[in-house]
């Protein structure tokens, strides 16, 4: 790619050539290709940008800086491996609007406790272009709609498979804590030789030994790790144990916070697991309440007044000793409960909506509520009981169903990531 000269800076260059040889070693190409990546291109800009960023996230977490060269190859090839990602979008199809760009900006700035403008101004004050970051937003919600179709719908997980899982001790044990997990991976290509196994193992003790002598495990991540998270200091977020391949799935479980495991082989290559922190564990128990109701609506043939009266009439027979059932049965407007005597059963008070909640959470159980308004009309509410129940055993199934699809997404995603790189042409220009 050629960049081309405007005409303001053409006299400005002139200029300083007549200025002679000092002058000379002053003049910079204003960009130049580092990497051509299929049918792209990555610039030396884009490359110094992304670098600059990545030393400011590590400066912030208080790491030491690796060599400028390490880093930079590691950025270079993320960049790479995005850039790939990226065509498959083009070539796909897939867009990200102006709209939803925007929001996802927003999303973020909330997140971070800022406006809009304080985040552009909290962007400035780190060196960072608002219109870059916008941008980079822009491409990972790109690459994360193209491993969703590519990776993440081949990823099925049976009812079959979440009963066995949750069967397993494995399973009941590891449902029970959740970990912060941070790795090391030193690649072992597909076919290498001994040799080349030999020194990536090499390699990986050297790290490990490392470690067990102080070292800083974010640090070697940057410098030293081909992981999709090296650039994070290798940190995967937290995890199930049962989210990670075997053996490192039973053997976290067994670290203390700050430990890591020895280097294991996988398919990927060797892998050196550290736990950051440990979590979770608690039963998760949900409030029901047990409540009954008649729903009256205003509409053309009866005014709001006039269903405020009749709602009123209601809570007065029913005071006076009639059948709540058999008055919701013949009044009652709500189709999911009229017939059964407006009896809503057990439900979730987070499930309803404000004003019905609000009413129910102040009316004790075996009474009845005076008539109140909500979006749907005018109700009279009684509350028959309260309950905590233990949902454990649900959101167990979800989380076993969660973590099973995680797992295999997991593997599935860095055996894809492997064979877009190496089925694509890339000709480094560094």
């Amino acid at each position: 790619m050629k960049t081309k000269l405007s005409d303001r800076l053409r006299p400005l260059l002139a200029g300083a050539l007549l200025l002679g040889a000092i002058a000379h070693a002053d003049v910079r190409p204003l960009d130049r290709v580092v990497a051509i990546v299929d049918n792209d291109v990555i610039m030396q800009s884009q490359l110094d940008q992304r670098v600059h960023e990545v030393q400011q996230t590590l400066a912030k977490r208080g790491a030491a800086l690796p060599p400028e060269h390490v880093l930079t190859q590691q950025v270079l090839e993320r960049l790479i491996t995005e850039n790939l990602q990226l065509q498959i979008g083009e070539r796909s199809g897939i867009r990200v609007s102006d709209e939803e760009l925007n929001q996802a900006v927003q999303t973020i700035a909330q997140r971070n406790g800022m406006g809009l403008e304080q985040f552009r101004a909290a962007l400035s004050r780190d060196g960072l272009s608002f219109d870059d970051a916008r941008e980079q937003v822009r491409r990972e919600i790109v690459i994360s709609r193209v491993r969703q179709r590519r990776v993440a719908e081949r990823v099925q997980v049976s009812e079959q498979e979440v009963r066995n899982f949750l069967a397993s001790d494995l399973g009941r044990m590891q449902l029970s804590e959740e970990f912060h997990l941070a790795n090391i991976l030193i690649p072992v290509p597909d076919g290498a030789s001994s040799s080349a196994i030999q020194a990536a193992e090499r390699q990986t003790q050297d790290i490990y030994q490392q470690l067990r002598q102080g070292a800083d495990f974010s640090q070697l991540a940057v410098s030293r790790s081909a992981g999709e998270n090296a650039l994070e200091g290798g940190d995967l977020g937290w995890r199930k144990a049962a989210q990670m391949p075997a053996p490192f799935d039973s053997m976290i479980s067994a670290l203390a916070p700050g430990q890591v495991t020895e280097p294991v082989r996988t398919p990927s290559g060797f892998i050196i697991v550290k736990l950051l922190e440990k979590r979770g564990g608690e039963t998760q128990v949900r409030d029901e309440v047990h409540v009954r109701h008649i729903l009256l609506k205003p509409s053309e043939i009866r005014s709001e007044a006039d269903t405020e009266r009749l709602a009123e009439r209601l809570y007065q027979r029913i005071t006076a000793g009639e059948d709540f059932a058999e008055l919701a049965k013949n009044f009652s407007e709500d189709p999911g409960s009229a017939l059964n005597g407006g009896d809503l059963n057990w439900i979730d008070p987070g499930a309803l909506v404000p004003e019905f909640r609000d009413v129910m959470a102040k009316t004790p159980a075996g009474e009845l509520s005076k008539p109140f308004r909500s979006q749907y009309g005018w109700h009279v509410l009684e509350v028959l009981g309260r309950r905590a129940t233990d949902s454990s055993e649900k959101f167990r199934e979800q989380q076993a169903l969660s973590l099973l699809r995680n797992r295999k997404y997991d593997e599935e995603l860095q055996s894809w990531l492997r064979q877009i790189r190496d089925e694509a042409y890339v000709e480094i220009k560094l």
